[in-house]
Formats: structure tokens, sequence, C-alpha cells
């Protein structure tokens, strides 16, 4: 089984803080997603990498068991949960390993060579006529890191992504967020001796495709609008995801005044017809280029508000 180590991903020693480690995290995962190193093959597996070393460092319970375990952090405490069942089942037959009765599954991400003779022996893994039960292992959860652009989350809908080699048609909820990540059961590695097949779990990045900026559901514009218009008032066509609307804009409206659109902005995911806002800045625009009538009408104006 091949040794990751997570505190060299982010950079750390064991002896950093959760702080350290969030700091650290968006540290790397900024400089090595995929997006910005679109020439380098392994940039995908490194942010995966760098994802699953937040995973497991950020949450203090996988974080104790991978500083116990190493590399088997995943299924360490199963085997000693294991042992401590065979041993006190042993006892009460005289067996100090124990027999045991049925099966039991047990998470294990290597082939049998990766465990010791001793647990293969305490766990019945004899094979042959040795008469011993198979313990069944779960098998590998395999992990990946898919790309979708904003415009393709605004709708549930069906996309075919090739994971392992193989092609996964995935359902991709409304209003996932970047970073994200869900859980495909049963598309991970075959189990050992029986067992389970492992999940796939599939973390997304969402690129920004689109004029506005997300912020958890609501969208953000900012909107040229003429001095003319913002004094005076009038309408003013804004984009929205949905397409093009009209608004009404009121006389002497401010530069920087703020427009809500109820319901114009990211669906809220898995929850049917709710959606975020948008939030549109009227930024008013001084005009250029003046002819020598249009100054004098400036003129005219700065004069009469001067009589006030």
């Amino acid at each position: 089984m091949e040794y990751v180590d997570y505190y060299k991903i982010l950079g750390l020693d064991k002896t950093a803080s959760a702080d350290d480690i969030k700091k650290a995290y968006r540290k790397q995962a900024r400089k090595h997603h995929p997006d910005l190193n679109p020439n380098d093959p392994e940039a995908v597996k490194l942010f995966q990498q760098i994802n699953e070393a937040n995973e497991v460092l950020g949450d203090p319970e996988k974080r104790k068991k991978y500083d116990q375990y190493g590399a088997d952090w995943k299924h360490g405490e199963q085997f000693e949960e294991a042992r401590r069942q065979q041993q006190s089942q042993g006892r009460s037959r005289g067996n100090p390993f124990g027999q045991g009765q049925g099966s039991e599954y047990y998470s294990f991400d290597g082939d049998d060579h990766d465990y010791s003779d001793f647990f293969a022996s305490m766990f019945g893994n004899r094979g042959g006529g040795g008469g011993g039960r198979q313990t069944r292992f779960k098998g590998q959860d395999y992990r990946a890191s898919v790309q979708l652009n904003l415009s393709d989350i605004f709708k549930t809908h069906k996309q075919t992504f090739t994971i392992n080699d193989k092609n996964i048609r995935v359902t991709v909820p409304a209003g996932i967020e970047d970073g994200q990540e869900i859980k495909i059961a049963g598309y991970g590695a075959p189990g050992q001796h029986g067992g389970p097949n492992g999940d796939l779990y599939i973390t997304f990045s969402i690129h920004n495709n689109t004029g506005f900026t997300r912020k958890g559901n609501d969208l953000y514009a900012d909107q040229p609008l003429d001095l003319f218009t913002a004094v005076l008032g009038g309408e003013e066509m804004i984009d929205t995801v949905s397409g093009k609307v009209k608004l009404k804009v009121a006389p002497e409206t401010q530069n920087g005044t703020k427009v809500r659109l109820k319901g114009k902005g990211v669906p809220v995911y898995k929850k049917e017809g709710v959606y975020g806002d948008l939030y549109v800045t009227y930024q008013v625009q001084v005009p250029k280029n003046l002819s020598e009538k249009e100054k004098e009408l400036f003129h005219k104006l700065a004069e009469e508000r001067q009589k006030k």
C-alpha cells in the first residue's frame, strides 16, 4: 500500500495546529489547482492528494488515527477491534485467538500481502483446506477530481466522466459547490474474498466561466449606467443567467446603488425550485469626448445648481 505523507503534502510538521492546517491547505490548493497548471499532467493527482490531506488532517478523529496507524489509518482500528473480539471469543472457548462465527466486513485498501501473516491467521485467512474462515474486506475507495463550468450547474443533469479508464454516468445536482464531494457507492476497487466493492468519491472543481461573481448561492455583478439615465431615470437591460431582464432606474440614482433581483442566483443544492439572488451594482459612467455645445450646457447646469 502506498504511503502518502499528508503532512509533507501540506508542507507541515506533526505539531501543526488546526489553523496551520487550514491556512496550508488554502495556500497549496490555490497554487496547485489544475486550472492554473494545465500543462502539468500530475496536477490533478497532486490536487487530489492536497484535498485528501486536508480531509484527514482537518478532522481531529481522522488525524488521530492517521498519526497512530500511518498508512493503515483507515483500517488499523478495525484490525484492533477484530483482534479484541477474536481474543474475547477465544478465551471463552479456550482458544487464544478464537474462531468467531459468521463474517464481518473490514475496510482494507491493499492486497492480501499488504498485511502480516499474524493478522491473516488471526482472521482465519488460511486458504486451501485449512478450515478457517476468510474475512471479507471492503475494496479500496477511489477518489477523482472533476471540473465543471459554473454555467453547467444551473440545472441538474447527467454527465459521463472517464475515471480509472471507465466511463461513469453521473447525475450532477444543480447548485453543487466548488470543492464539494459526492459519493457513488460500489464504484471503487473490488472487495477481497467476496467483500463489497469500495466507493467512488468525486470532488467537483467549479470554474466560473460567467461574468458574475459567486458567493454561495448568490451572484454579484456590476452594471454600467450612463449619467443621463442615472440623473433622469429610465430603463436598463440587465444580464442574468436565464437571459436579459428590463429594470426601471429611479431618477437621481447614485453611483454604487445596489439592486436585488430575487431568485436570479444559483440553485440551492438539492432544493428543487429554490434559488439565490442576483445583486447588481450600478456604476455611473461620466460621459467622455464632450462637444463644445455639451460643455456649454453642463456649465449652465452648474450655474443653475449654484443658485440654490
